[in-house]
């Protein structure tokens, strides 16, 4: 019995002995195992990791573009809801520009009237000569008349401005 107790035990030891060993090897080589499983995946997914990265910071750059755009956009419509008071003075401003225009040309018209009725013109009216029919002297009469009209008109509107 001996001899069979030791042989199992030497089975045994045998067995143990074969295991730890196995353990052992693939202790020792699991990590480069390991290793080597993780460089094949950074191998694989690194290109498109990178590629992934520069697109998101392209987008994010027109991203922050685009939102400096609407802050830009939303003050100027800001800026642009406060400019109704200004753009109501200028309504009413055009609005007492057009009236006063209306009234300088009422009041212009009114005055050529006054003048179209000149003392000149009514003092000729009323003196009468008796001279014989000269057609050049009554153009030249008229032609002297027109002159002193104008120079009249000129000096009254000299005088009023």
């Amino acid at each position: 019995m001996s001899f069979n107790a030791d042989g199992d035990l030497e089975l045994k030891v045998r067995k143990a002995t074969e295991r730890i060993s196995e353990n052992m090897h693939i202790v020792a080589n699991e990590p480069s195992l390991a290793f080597y499983r993780l460089q094949e995946h950074v191998r694989k997914a690194l290109n498109p990791m990178v590629d992934r990265r520069t697109d998101v910071n392209k987008l994010q750059t027109e991203l922050q573009g685009r939102c400096y755009d609407m802050d830009y956009a939303s003050s100027a419509l800001k800026s642009m809801q406060k400019a109704d008071e200004i753009f109501d003075n200028i309504r009413e401003n055009l609005k007492n520009a057009i009236f006063l225009k209306q009234q300088l040309k009422y009041e212009e018209s009114r005055r050529r009237k006054a003048d179209s009725s000149s003392v000149y013109k009514r003092l000729s009216a009323h003196i009468t000569l008796d001279l014989p029919e000269l057609p050049e002297l009554s153009d030249v009469v008229r032609e002297t008349a027109n002159r002193v009209e104008s120079m009249m008109s000129k000096a009254t509107h000299a005088s009023n401005s």
